[in-house]
């Protein structure tokens, strides 16, 4: 009996037991009429890198950010080694600004940061957005993607999950 108690409680710690959610890292939406593997940008931290360091993007994947509320967002090509398309949406998954994002010229040796985050252009949204997603350089002209259509997204289960995420202690 002892014995089955025991591996009863290290099977349980095996398969780690915690009232913590598991957060999905992907989604897959509709873009131009065909699937797109989008990572998720959930958390402050994974917003504020997005896609600094990443020298491409396999064709049908991106990054969609969900942000926790409507605001007038921005975004810079701090440290990324490649051309970003960027579309603002709006909470209700509408496109409400295109961007073409170019890469900048890194930070110089003799420049600080703040020097170098001065310098560098920001791509706002016309007005309040909730999510962004970035994709390959040229997919915004490949798919036909304009101001006002329709992103078909899970808006409730992508507002949820940044609630929950919102929830989960910080690192």
């Amino acid at each position: 009996m002892a014995l089955r108690l025991l591996m009863l409680i290290i099977t349980l710690l095996a398969c780690g037991c915690s009232d913590a959610p598991t957060m999905r890292t992907h989604e897959t939406i509709m873009l131009g009429g065909r699937p797109w593997k989008m990572e998720l940008a959930m958390t402050d931290a994974a917003i504020a890198r997005g896609l600094m360091g990443r020298s491409s993007l396999p064709d049908g994947e991106g990054m969609l950010f969900v942000f926790p509320d409507n605001e007038v967002r921005s975004f810079w090509m701090a440290n990324c080694l490649m051309d970003i398309d960027l579309l603002y949406l709006d909470g209700r998954g509408y496109i409400i600004t295109i961007h073409r994002m170019k890469v900048e010229a890194p930070q110089a040796a003799d420049e600080s940061e703040l020097a170098y985050q001065a310098r560098l252009k920001h791509y706002w949204s016309s007005s309040p957005a909730r999510f962004a997603i970035e994709l390959p350089p040229g997919s915004v002209e490949a798919l036909s993607l304009a101001p006002n259509q329709k992103v078909e997204l899970d808006l409730d289960g992508l507002k949820e999950l940044r609630r929950r995420a919102d929830s989960l202690p910080g690192p």
